[in-house]
């Protein structure tokens, strides 16, 4: 379980309400080569040619048995070119599936993440600031513009509605220093790694290390609802596995949310039922105010509104992601 975050009331009304900018260490690797494309295709869990240019895909690296190795967005300029961005740890294991499936006359894949940051902007306004910023923004959801400045270039995407972000933006230290300068004078607040944490927990997304194990599979962490796997685009690394849960059968394990009233001293991440059968476990918590918020694994057959126990702490179990927190706050 990751260390609980604390929020205040209005801090969470700037994450949710207003427009709020991290900048984060991230992963960040490019793949340029005529076969890039269709490399990433057999590889990764989503459909990145119906995608089409200029687009956004969250999307997994699996293991031949279908577990999750490594989650991220693809952003695809063009079919011989494209952007990955994950976890900063993610680096390693991405690139060393990589440097084994994808031959060098195809595409060659190289880190970035030292020649440039990833600036995310969280909350309602996010699109509204961006545009009173100058900044041209995409006009539709999974959407990405390049904007060339001289010999360098701004990519800014936007994700889908469901995502705990509404907007990417990836570029030099330079050119993000910029752009963060003319964020805040439209109002933009910068933030910090507990703002994009936050928004996370609220958007029910899981996290490599904390959701997401060693042998997590997409389905037990809500990847159909984050718009992450396709079921139509044919084969990929650990793609049997994923379809036979789909087709023919389910997953023993969900992602759900918990609530607890008030802050729940726990011991341990275990999630126990009334007789003290185990549940589940916790990856993450917000602490707001009056209430207490988690993410948690749990057996598949503990729906919403069942009440469950967390070292002698009372929970309910409720959909992700969470709704009306400000209620709570």
């Amino acid at each position: 379980m990751l260390a609980p975050i604390t929020f205040d009331t209005a801090r969470l009304s700037r994450l949710r309400d207003g427009a709020v900018m991290v900048r984060s260490p991230a992963t960040i690797l490019e793949v340029r080569g005529p076969g890039g494309l269709q490399c990433l295709q057999g590889l990764l869990t989503n459909d990145l040619v119906s995608a089409g240019d200029e687009s956004m895909v969250y999307a997994a690296l699996l293991s031949p048995k279908g577990m999750i190795t490594a989650d991220m967005w693809v952003l695809r300029l063009k079919p011989e070119r494209l952007f990955l961005v994950s976890e900063p740890s993610s680096q390693a294991s991405i690139m060393g599936v990589f440097g084994r499936s994808i031959p060098l006359r195809l595409a060659r894949v190289e880190s970035r993440s030292a020649e440039r940051e990833v600036l995310w902007i969280c909350g309602d306004l996010a699109i509204a600031a961006l545009a009173a910023a100058g900044f041209a923004v995409p006009d539709g959801e999974n959407r990405l513009l390049v904007k060339d400045t001289g010999p360098e270039e701004l990519i800014l995407a936007r994700p889908q509605a469901t995502a705990p972000f509404r907007a990417m933006l990836v570029a030099s230290a330079e050119l993000l220093d910029r752009a963060e300068q003319a964020l805040e004078q439209a109002g933009v607040i910068p933030g910090d790694q507990v703002d994009l944490e936050a928004s996370r927990i609220i958007a029910g997304w899981p996290r490599l290390g904390a959701e997401i194990q060693e042998k997590t599979l997409p389905q037990e962490v809500r990847f159909d609802e984050l718009q992450g796997v396709s079921y139509t685009k044919g084969c990929y690394v650990g793609q049997e596995t994923v379809a036979r849960l789909h087709f023919r059968g389910h997953t023993n394990r969900e992602l759900r949310g918990l609530i607890w009233h008030g802050l729940p001293e726990l011991v341990d991440d275990k999630v126990t039922g009334s007789e003290g059968q185990p549940l589940g476990t916790i990856g993450s918590l917000l602490v707001l105010p009056k209430i207490t918020v988690g993410l948690a694994i749990l057996r598949r057959e503990v729906n919403p509104g069942a009440v469950v126990s967390t070292s002698g702490h009372y929970a309910r179990v409720v959909p992700l992601p969470f709704a009306t927190l400000a209620a709570y706050a």
